[in-house]
């Protein structure tokens, strides 16, 4: 309303009514420029007649728009349009004051937290200072109690020392007087025995007549007895063998008394003999067993705990901690269903042949389908077969005996196989050892629904065609692959290593590292190992924690122990012979690699080669040399080796069946 009664600087100019439909009025006073006509005055006057002058043309032009407005329609909008932008003015002026009051406030708030920053501050520091005089002054309380301690040990170590010396002194005082006693005791002692045995001798010469006396009195005596006694025996003897002459009756009833006499001492003999076979039989194992999970009354009193877990154990998955190639395991695992259903359905049994080599699951697999199919399991070692000698026929016969005897079926496992079941044909082996397999093949000529037959070997075409006809199937065990590899590292890294950290009972930890980066790893340094020398890892891992200061496994011990591994196992691979490897004798020889390429450091040359080749074929020509020497001289017995001349009948072709049954 500031323009109604001319406020402001443009006091001279009405509003502008013409929006609301109002005219500028018409006749307002005042000259042209806006201002009244006044006489021509001097500045002093008219300043000084300013004071006193009240400017009417304000209220006229007030009284003039009030007029206009009042007349005019718009007039209510105009004054509601006047209330709110005084209003809106009130407004932002309050918005002002409640920011500049919020400015204030937030000045005051960051005021307040400089103060406090400057308090921390000020706190922290004076925290120092009292942390820093606290320890200074515990170095110092410190360096005295250490000061005082050695002082004190110093005064143990002089009284110690003292009373070590007194105590010598006492102790070489103590000797002297021991040793002055002993030495006038031993005087006394060997006086008192001169004197004794000078009295003896005395008595002795003076009583030597009585003493002969009464020698000849007791020989005589001694004499007459024995004489007396051989006069009895004879005439007893005489008499009893006369009355018994001349009577036959007694005559006859001594005879059958002796003979029936020597007919209960044979006859107890040999019931004892098959008293002890049958009990040995249904009670106990052959000798050539060597693990069986047979139950037996002597097993169980020797180890009655184990064979408590044995009853306990239920049936499991053939496969369960057996970590093989996929395929191969699709093929066991058919294996060990159909090995299940025929003892589930009383079928007949198939032999299997399992090859490949060392250390890649053979023996564990088996154990493992014996406890799948729910049979027991027998394990034998062709080693023990051959030095037996003559009792090896008898021995297996035992064996096939004790498996018949079974209720719930027996697997049995016969691991290096090819040791004593050889080619009759070209094999150099004993009369013994080659009636042995007779009878091993004798017993298996038919399939059985009471034992199954597995064989191991790491040279199956070492076996006689007889062997190779009476096996239904045969699985090679090849040797990891990358994938196998990283999975046992990782199976016995748990089993070996975190498994006994997690338990803390033992002096084992583990430092903090990625280990299943570190498993892929090892997989990747590994190639070619089996896995029995990745289980041996295992234990180098384990050996390498409790070796160590802090009991702690760090990484670096990790892959140091597997380098080593890797080098021992390159060392294991250079032992071996071309032949060997050739023949899959090698546990690094299989199917994908028909000749080893040895690792040669870049410093040799071709020609070392050359001359390591020579005197490998001479060393060769002399060992052909010497054999049929060394032969003649040891002559047959029951572990010959194959000279290389039967290893070259090998290669030549199987006879066929005919000639085999003429031999």
């Amino acid at each position: 309303m500031s323009w109604i009664f001319g406020y402001g600087r443009n006091r001279d100019q009405p509003p502008d009514l013409s929006q609301m439909g109002l005219g500028v009025p018409a006749g307002a006073g005042g000259s042209d420029d806006g201002t009244p006509k006044e006489p021509n005055l001097t500045k002093a006057e008219r300043k000084a007649m300013e004071a006193y002058r009240f400017d009417s043309t304000a209220l006229e032009r007030a009284a003039q728009a009030a007029r206009e407005l009042e007349r005019s329609k718009h007039a209510k909008e105009a004054l509601e349009l006047s209330k709110l932008q005084e209003s809106t003015r009130q407004v932002e002026q309050q918005a002002k004051i409640k920011e500049y009051e919020a400015h204030i406030a937030q000045m005051q708030i960051e005021a307040k937290r400089a103060e406090a920053e400057e308090k921390r501050k000020l706190l922290q520091e004076e925290t120092k200072q009292h942390q820093a005089r606290a320890q200074y002054q515990d170095q110092l309380a410190r360096k005295r109690y250490d000061d005082q301690l050695a002082q004190q040990q110093r005064m143990n170590e002089e009284n110690l020392r003292r009373q070590e010396e007194s105590v010598a002194k006492q102790e070489a005082m103590r000797k002297a007087t021991i040793e002055h006693e002993m030495e006038l005791r031993h005087k006394n002692e060997m006086k008192r025995v001169e004197a004794e045995l000078k009295a003896k001798a005395k008595i002795d010469r003076e009583n030597r007549d009585l003493t002969l006396e009464q020698i000849r009195l007791k020989a005589e005596e001694n004499r007459v007895t024995v004489l007396e006694s051989i006069k009895t025996a004879g005439s007893v003897i005489g008499s009893g063998a006369q009355a018994m002459l001349t009577d036959w009756n007694k005559v006859l009833t001594a005879a059958g008394g002796l003979s029936l006499l020597a007919l209960g001492v044979y006859s107890a003999k040999g019931a004892t003999t098959v008293t002890a076979r049958y009990i040995e039989s249904r009670l106990g194992k052959p000798s050539l067993v060597r693990e069986t999970s047979r139950f037996s009354l002597l097993e169980a009193a020797k180890h009655p705990i184990e064979t408590i877990k044995k009853l306990k154990t239920t049936d499991q998955d053939a496969l369960s901690g057996v970590i093989l190639a996929p395929k191969l395991e699709e093929r066991l695992r058919d294996v060990a269903i159909a090995t299940k259903n025929t003892k589930q359905n009383r079928g007949m049994y198939r032999n299997i042949l399992m090859h490949g080599p060392p250390g890649t699951g053979k023996t564990m697999f088996a154990k493992k389908l014996a406890k799948h199919s729910g049979m027991d399991y027998a394990i034998l070692t062709g080693g023990d077969v051959a030095p037996m000698g003559r009792d090896g026929v008898t021995a297996i016969h035992k064996v096939f005996d004790w498996a018949n005897s079974s209720r719930r079926g027996l697997l049995l496992f016969v691991d290096e196989a090819d040791a004593f079941l050889r080619k009759r044909s070209s094999e150099n082996i004993s009369e013994d050892l080659r009636a042995t397999l007779n009878a091993f093949l004798y017993r298996t000529g038919e399939q059985s629904q009471k034992f199954m037959l597995v064989l191991a070997s790491n040279t199956p075409e070492q076996f006689d065609w007889a062997v190779n006809d009476r096996l239904d199937e045969m699985v090679e065990f090849i040797l990891p692959g990358l994938e196998e590899r990283e999975r046992l590292i990782r199976l016995y890294f748990q089993k070996f290593v975190l498994e006994p950290a997690a338990e803390g009972k033992r002096r084992l930890k583990v430092e903090n590292f990625d280990y299943s980066a570190l498993c892929s790893k090892m997989a990747r340094m590994t190639e070619g190992m089996s896995g029995r020398e990745i289980a041996k890892l295992g234990v180098a891992w384990q050996a390498a924690a409790y070796a160590s200061e802090n009991g702690i496994l760090t990484e670096k011990m990790v892959l140091d122990k597997v380098e080593d591994h890797v080098r021992q196992h390159r060392q294991k691979v250079e032992w071996q012979s071309e032949q060997e490897k050739k023949e899959s004798k090698s546990i690094y020889h299989s199917e994908k690699e028909d000749s080893y390429i040895p690792i040669i450091p870049k410093d040799f040359e071709i020609s070392d080669i050359e001359e390591k080749e020579t005197k490998g074929e001479v060393n060769q020509k002399e060992i052909n040399a010497t054999e049929p020497s060394e032969r003649e001289s040891t002559g047959n017995t029951s572990e010959e080796k194959p000279s290389l001349q039967g290893d070259q009948k090998t290669q030549q072709p199987k006879p066929d069946d005919k000639t085999v049954e003429k031999r």
